[in-house]
């Protein structure tokens, strides 16, 4: 079959294999991409990484059951520090890393030589409801860096957190961040035992054929080919239905009122000794630039308000 897609230069096109429990996405972020670059200049396997983690952010995204965004983070040992990727469930994207003081990154540092040297590295996805209930928290899942790629360390997590078997195909450059990612669904109807083992073995040697059919995809051929070409390439002897494309775009939630909480977090002891010393905090943020200032009668009425304190991220870091 011809697979025709409406094109666009940020697109998420999900879909699913017709008679069996299998589903798959690929994604495609150019323009996205680009915006969150221009904020920082990045060695070039940083890039590569954060690229690969911004493709796997909208994949997982787009599957969420609830109004809210999920946050991937990496907590490294090595060179980089910290990788962050948000993405909510309507695709709007930010990223940024954070790199050790005079770190030296070769363009062909491995994931293990950026955020593992040490084996301290940490993977953490956080799925964080918009609109939470009375004493509702954010889920949290935090495991090792186990994998020597990204696919491989969210596929591992994907595994011992969700029970979920899923493939992901990564890539990302200069100019574009693509993904592929199959999953295979697990089954809930037939009340026939016959029937339902008949169906998961159908799922099964689906999602088996589908995975020998997107292990052909080369990183070269993913970075370089366009969504319906790869999707034509790969899986045009199967029977697909098609959703409607999504398209992910920039977005930086940052507020005023965000980075206040962050400056709460850290105490009025350690801001007024900040205050003290330059007289008003400027702070920056990590994701988009935007600036915040905050002199000694903002701080004060920081500290006067009862507002509960939350934040699930730092918009950024006081420079003091």
């Amino acid at each position: 079959m011809t697979i025709e897609i409406a094109g666009s230069k940020d697109t998420l096109q999900k879909f699913i294999f017709d008679n069996a429990a299998v589903r798959g996405e690929f994604v495609e972020i150019s323009d996205t991409w680009r915006e969150i670059q221009s904020r920082q200049a990045y060695p070039a396997a940083v890039k590569t990484v954060l690229g690969e983690m911004v493709a796997a952010a909208a994949l997982l995204s787009a599957n969420l059951k609830f109004n809210g965004a999920i946050v991937m983070q990496i907590h490294g040992d090595g060179p980089v520090r910290l990788l962050v990727v948000e993405c909510d469930s309507g695709l709007r994207l930010r990223a940024t890393a954070k790199l050790a003081e005079d770190a030296i990154v070769a363009d062909d540092a491995s994931l293990s030589d950026l955020l593992n040297a040490t084996g301290k590295g940490r993977f953490v996805i956080t799925l964080d409801p918009a609109d939470k209930m009375p004493g509702q928290q954010a889920y949290q899942g935090i495991v090792p860096l186990d994998g020597d790629d990204m696919a491989t360390v969210i596929e591992n997590y994907m595994l011992r957190s969700e029970q979920l078997d899923t493939r992901l195909w990564l890539g990302a450059n200069d100019s574009v961040s693509r993904g592929l990612l199959l999953q295979k669904l697990p089954r809930h109807s037939g009340k026939d035992d016959q029937v339902k083992q008949a169906s998961e073995e159908d799922d099964l040697e689906t999602w088996n054929r589908a995975i020998t059919l997107a292990s052909t995809l080369k990183q070269e051929e993913l970075l370089s080919t366009d969504i319906q070409t790869l999707m034509n390439r790969l899986f045009w002897e199967e029977t697909i239905r098609l959703f409607d494309p999504a398209h992910p775009q920039f977005h930086c939630s940052c507020t005023r009122d965000k980075v206040g909480n962050m400056l709460k977090m850290l105490g009025q002891a350690e801001v007024d000794d900040a205050l003290a010393e330059l007289g008003q905090l400027a702070i920056d943020c990590d994701f988009c630039g935007k600036h915040y200032a905050f002199d000694k009668v903002d701080c004060a009425q920081l500290f006067a308000s009862d507002a509960p304190v939350q934040l699930l991220i730092p918009a950024s870091d006081a420079k003091h």
